[in-house]
């Protein structure tokens, strides 16, 4: 699934980021909008991993999505 569509229909996919993803608050995935750059740096920051990493993570959730 392409961000474009995520973004779209972040509301929906929120759940799915907060099952992956346990330590990001309602309000951090609401500040993310969908925004993929975010996303990794949220992941990023509440985690302690490094960009490259965060990115990869979210890589594959999107790619799971389908």
């Amino acid at each position: 699934m392409n961000w474009d569509q995520i973004k779209g229909k972040w509301m929906q996919f929120k759940g799915r980021a907060k099952e992956q993803w346990g330590d990001l608050t309602d309000d951090d995935l609401d500040r993310i909008e969908g925004n993929r750059d975010q996303l990794a740096g949220r992941i990023q920051e509440r985690y302690g991993i490094a960009k490259e990493e965060a990115e990869r993570q979210v890589d594959d959730w999107s790619r799971s999505l389908t």
